[in-house]
């Protein structure tokens, strides 16, 4: 099965494991499973640390690399997903957030999260 991480869990899996929850790890370490994260992850990690969140306190660059070196595959953000987030319905504000759902259902992949606003869409979304 795949799987998309959203930015917060790949934030853990990669530099805070222990904040994962035991669903989350069960995804993250099945051999049984690709993973994926998208490059909007990346680019919201880039505008985030650059803002000064403490919680993106991390270099997009090494988490890019870090990701690929343990075997995510990057999902580009297409044209196509960027135009299927006008017809989500408005449960959440954040672009990232809903940037990954448009990815979700464009690619038939299923979406990990702990957040449960992005939760609240429909489609193939598994909150952990």
């Amino acid at each position: 099965m795949r799987y998309l991480l959203d930015t917060h869990l790949l934030l853990w899996a990669a530099g805070d494991p222990d904040r994962l929850s035991t669903p989350a790890r069960l995804i993250i370490e099945s051999d049984d499973h690709e993973l994926m994260f998208s490059s909007a992850s990346i680019w919201e990690v880039a505008i985030k640390s650059g803002l000064g969140r403490a919680d993106f306190v991390v270099d997009p660059r090494a988490l890019h690399s870090g990701l690929l070196k343990a075997g995510y595959e990057e999902l580009p953000v297409l044209g196509l997903h960027a135009a299927v987030v006008t017809e989500l319905p408005p449960h959440h504000k954040d672009p990232f957030d809903r940037l990954l759902v448009a990815q979700t259902s464009v690619e038939a992949v299923t979406l990990v999260t702990s957040d449960p606003l992005v939760a609240r869409y429909d489609g193939s979304i598994i909150r952990v």
